[in-house]
């Protein structure tokens, strides 16, 4: 016989340590979801040299330096964790790669590997709980937030970082982390302002760890504020967007919807007016013979997504229009009904086989009520095509609002020919309104049609 399990022991479930980014923050345990370390190195270290600053004489040389080093670190997120290793955008020779790997090591935001694995989390699971930085947790947390605070790495959606673990660079700069951020991050800035012009302190704090906060704080806008401030011209279904003012915080990063479409290009700027010295590093590096294999999708392609999206507005717009009764949909009435309910004040007009009411009309007409009132009652489908005046597209527009009926008899067989048409050859938007173009309207006529009470 198979004995009972005990109940005095615990399970193998139970001993299953929960982690605590799992568990709900209260006031008695909130420290213990800080990452304290991060808040050390991205609030607590830039808060110590900003106090700093109050006995620390800026020099305009290490101004100088300190933004020429700003853009070179900088260059190492954009151009090299960026779009080298995380999107594979473009190749690189030795040279390039080793440089790049050490000002970004520089910026001191993580190693290659680390880094790259995240964002391509990011790209693949956008907006999702899977996504290590989404904005639907809000902006600070996409900006800040999601650094300061723990994370469950097991709920970080997975990544294929096989191409980063067989790439010696990589490897090397990831095991060796520590040193070169000490010596990209902190001494080189140090030694250049020191042994250049004698300001080793000022190259400590401001080419050092405020260029250190301003790189940090910049790249994290690109998980923030990109997907918060701007347009979207390729897709919105997702939040990344396109701003001016996240491109020139970003070295170029602020591309975002572009970027998220087109994510193996090398560019994020595609138009010769918008702000990518990224792109333009790299196109240089090309020149150089330093960067090779620039990775461009197809302007084809590109336009198509720009001319899907507009069309996807254009439907939202439309569908909030009022386009008129659909042709199908309109009751049938006899000839003589209609004829004896327009002689009893009631405002109608036949135009194509179509009558519509325009009581409420007559008096804004812009011809005159004599002009409509003549029509009323009859076919006025040559008097309205040109036969009298040939109405405006805006015309047509304003006269599908009016329809109550199609007339049986004569115009009776166009009139479900057109519906036919409708149903099966014209275009329809996505929310299956029937796509109805300048001129294509049902009272449009190529040319005026005589009609035997006109005649």
């Amino acid at each position: 016989m198979s004995s009972k399990p005990d109940a005095s022991r615990p399970r193998a479930t139970d001993t299953k340590k929960v982690h605590i980014a799992d568990t709900q923050m209260t006031r008695q345990n909130w420290y213990k979801h800080v990452n304290w370390l991060n808040v050390t190195f991205i609030i607590g270290v830039p808060l110590t040299g900003c106090i700093q600053t109050l006995w620390v004489p800026l020099q305009t040389k290490t101004a100088i330096w300190a933004v020429i080093y700003y853009f070179f670190t900088g260059l190492g997120i954009t151009a090299g964790y960026h779009r080298l290793w995380a999107h594979c955008s473009y190749s690189a020779t030795l040279p390039l790669r080793v440089w790049l790997a050490l000002v970004g090591g520089g910026a001191v935001e993580g190693s290659i590997r680390w880094w790259s694995r995240d964002h391509r989390a990011h790209h693949r699971y956008t907006d999702t709980d899977k996504d290590p930085y989404s904005v639907r947790k809000g902006l600070l947390y996409s900006h800040l937030g999601w650094m300061v605070m723990k994370q469950n790495p097991k709920r970080i959606g997975r990544t294929d970082i096989t191409d980063l673990n067989e790439d010696p660079v990589v490897v090397w700069q990831h095991r060796n982390y520590i040193k070169v951020v000490l010596c990209m991050g902190l001494i080189v800035p140090m030694l250049v302002a020191g042994l250049g012009w004698g300001d080793w302190y000022g190259g400590f704090v401001y080419a050092g760890i405020l260029r250190i906060f301003f790189v940090q704080q910049a790249t994290f806008c690109v998980n923030s504020l990109a997907h918060w401030l701007g347009d979207q011209p390729f897709d919105d279904r997702n939040s990344p967007r396109d701003h001016v003012i996240t491109a020139l915080v970003t070295l170029g990063e602020g591309y975002h919807n572009f970027h998220h479409e087109f994510p193996s290009d090398y560019r994020n700027a595609i138009e010769w007016h918008q702000y990518d010295p990224t792109k333009w590093s790299i196109w240089t590096w090309k020149q150089l013979g330093l960067a090779y294999d620039l990775k461009q999708f197809r302007s084809n392609e590109i336009e198509k997504g720009r001319v899907q999206q507009l069309q996807k507005k254009i439907d939202q717009k439309r569908a909030k229009l009022d386009w008129g009764t659909p042709l199908d949909q309109l009751p049938v009435m006899e000839w003589e009904d209609y004829v004896e309910q327009a002689k009893n004040g009631r405002g109608l007009i036949s135009i194509a086989g179509v009558v519509h009411d325009v009581t409420d009309f007559i008096k804004d007409h812009p011809g005159g009520k004599a002009m409509i009132k003549s029509g009323l009652g009859k076919d006025a489908t040559a008097m309205f095509n040109g036969g009298v005046y040939y109405h405006s597209n805006g015309a047509h527009n304003l006269l599908s609002t009016m329809r109550v009926g199609v007339i049986r008899g004569g115009g009776e067989v166009e009139i479900w020919k057109r519906a036919q048409k409708e149903n099966s050859e014209y275009v329809r938007d996505e929310t299956g309104q029937r796509i109805i173009r300048a001129g294509q309207q049902v009272t449009k006529m190529p040319e005026p049609t005589p009609t035997a009470d006109a005649a």
